[in-house]
């Protein structure tokens, strides 16, 4: 799908370079697509810590818990 988007020269100069692509949209592309993963894991996680699947052995309390 093709986008026409306005981004801060530096910003773009940024994902370029952490994502190592030398093109831009493959450099945003992929900077777009590792954050949509790492929100998404973020997301799980809490739902996880917040004892949302029956078969996950503790909450995040009890996890809190023993640690101690």
């Amino acid at each position: 799908m093709k986008l026409t988007v306005e981004i801060d020269d530096e910003i773009l100069a940024n994902a370029m370079k952490l994502t190592g692509e030398t093109k831009k949209s493959p450099a945003l592309a992929k900077a777009a697509t590792e954050y949509v993963k790492r929100e998404m894991v973020k997301k799980f996680a809490a739902m996880v810590m917040e004892g949302q699947f029956e078969d996950y052995p503790m909450t995040n309390d009890e996890l809190e818990a023993v640690d101690r």
